[in-house]
């Protein structure tokens, strides 16, 4: 790797120090090739997946358990972190409805007995009804879940949560967000479970309509996910072949002509060029496609593109057992708040003192709203106060408050969304095969952390084989919900059934990282 003055030349250029490019630049560097990675916050990498520390405390942007049906993802975990680092939590969540809080995934029972034998009926005869007659045209969230679980377990359990998180209508929200993040969930199984017993109906141990059943625990680094991306951020620059350069935004990302790349980035000391073989962009792709250049002919659709912000306010409290959830999902539209986290259930380790505790109520907003443009100190007291109306801390406890924005955290699957996304995503391929996205902003796709370092994986493979053999956008495609089911049980990557593998390109690729019994590429998803 070369550097003169503000100019660098590397094999790839990387934007977006969170998961996906972090973990795209730690593979790379092993294998030796140099890398640049520009991250716009000038603090934190990790993206969605940091760690922030307040007066000594620590808290997340969101909860991210890190459990992962891939075997690969497992084991790079291992390898960036070290198993050492890691502890074993219970996994423990309610639903906050109506003034009473349901087991999440719900106890069958206490599911009963919260709602009352007259409206469980009802779940249950609104369930029948739909199943015999369903909706004909699924175009919406509110249609595809309806058709899976009935309009009252659907007005109960989704509507407002859903509209709280997203705010939007959900008969306006595309089906396919349903279809991704809820298939395979336990929520209205076991509902179904506890009312057809109650009924009488003898539930054979193959019904369909079993619940599965969701990881009781998961590993979590002991001072936050944080700590994950620091060691990988670490190790890259240890390497001496890679860099990530923080507070430096994207201006502008110019192809040279040739095939390669050449980056700019504004940082605190003034522009930033690289020069690169291959760009890997997790950037949001609404905002890549303005900073393309030449600019791509699908610019329009992807300025439709539509994203959800998302800020949290952790509150300092005296007592060290508030309660006992990793975090509660509030189904309440008496208050704003969506979810809130208890940070010491996450680990005791991200709380400085013994009588304290931390939790992170978390707000769903739009970049400018009312919500977001609040001061801190008007956020605080929002905070302080919504605790008190739920009944879980009392205002008096709480000792104080940071607050944290968070810009593009969720893309939104709007009814234009997949048409947008495909249209950018076949335009840049054909005319850019060095040009890469990644990750959850970068794909606009709801990926979890697991599947957005899964792209990355896949991209580095890519790059290394000279060649777009694996389908990165096969990853999370068809999956279930990524709960059910046992930790690292898959071993499969997805390919392009279209691109035959010679031994010669097989062995090229298992050599991206030493991982034991190494998975033949299949269509399989991640």
């Amino acid at each position: 790797m070369t550097t003169t003055a503000s100019t660098l030349s590397v094999d790839v250029a990387i934007i977006g120090a969170g998961p996906a490019g972090l973990t795209a630049g730690y593979l790379l560097t092993k294998q030796g090739r140099s890398v640049a990675i520009i991250e716009k916050d000038a603090t934190y990498v990790g993206g969605i997946s940091r760690t922030v520390e307040h007066a000594g405390y620590r808290f997340d942007i969101g909860g991210h358990r890190f459990f992962s049906k891939s075997r690969q993802v497992v084991d790079l975990w291992d390898e960036i972190l070290g198993e050492e680092d890691f502890i074993q939590r219970p996994r423990m969540s309610r639903i906050y409805y109506e003034g009473k809080f349901y087991s999440y995934p719900l106890r069958a029972f206490e599911a009963l007995w919260n709602l009352g034998i007259a409206r469980s009926v009802i779940c249950m005869t609104s369930y029948l009804r739909y199943k015999v007659f369903p909706r004909r045209e699924v175009k919406s969230f509110e249609d595809w879940t309806v058709n899976q679980f009935g309009e009252k377990l659907y007005s109960i359990f989704f509507k407002t949560y859903t509209e709280k998180v997203w705010g939007m209508p959900c008969d306006e929200m595309s089906a396919d967000w349903a279809a991704q993040r809820i298939k395979g969930l336990s929520l209205w199984g076991a509902v179904v479970d506890g009312l057809k017993r109650s009924l009488g109906v003898n539930r054979k141990p193959n019904d369909g309509m079993a619940t599965k059943t969701l990881l009781e625990t998961f590993r979590y680094p002991r001072l936050g996910p944080g700590m994950m991306w620091d060691a990988a951020r670490d190790k890259i620059c240890a390497t001496g072949q890679g860099q990530v350069l923080m507070g430096h935004g994207l201006k502008q990302l110019a192809s040279n002509g040739q095939g390669g790349w050449r980056m700019c980035a504004e940082g605190p000391d003034g522009e930033v060029i690289v020069e690169a073989a291959h760009a890997v962009s997790s950037a949001p792709m609404r905002e890549l496609a303005k900073r393309l250049h030449p600019l791509p002919e699908t610019t329009l659709q992807a300025n439709d593109l539509k994203y959800r912000d998302f800020l949290t306010v952790a509150l300092m409290v005296e007592g060290e057992d508030l309660f006992p959830d990793n975090w509660i999902y509030i189904h309440d539209s008496k208050v704003k708040v969506g979810r809130v986290q208890n940070f010491r259930s996450w680990s005791p380790e991200m709380v400085p003192e013994v009588d304290m505790a931390c939790v992170g109520l978390e707000y769903f907003c739009f970049e400018g709203d009312g919500l977001w443009s609040m001061t801190d100190d008007e956020l605080v007291s929002l905070a302080t106060d919504e605790m008190e109306i739920l009944g879980l801390v009392e205002r008096s406890k709480v000792k104080g408050g940071a607050v944290v924005r968070q810009e593009k955290a969720y893309p939104v699957y709007d009814e234009h969304y997949a048409a947008n996304v495909e249209a950018m995503r076949s335009e840049l391929e054909a005319k850019h095969p060095s040009l890469h996205l990644v990750g959850r902003n970068g794909m606009h796709r709801y990926n979890n952390q697991d599947h957005a370092m899964m792209t990355a994986m896949l991209t580095v493979e890519n790059i290394v084989a000279g060649e777009r053999h694996y389908d990165i956008w096969c990853v999370n495609e068809d999956a279930e919900y990524h709960e059910a089911g046992d930790e690292g049980e898959e071993r499969v990557l997805p390919s392009r059934d279209a691109i035959p593998v010679s031994a010669d390109q097989a062995a090229a690729l298992a050599s991206v990282r030493d991982v034991p019994q190494r998975a033949k590429p299949s269509s399989k998803a991640a």
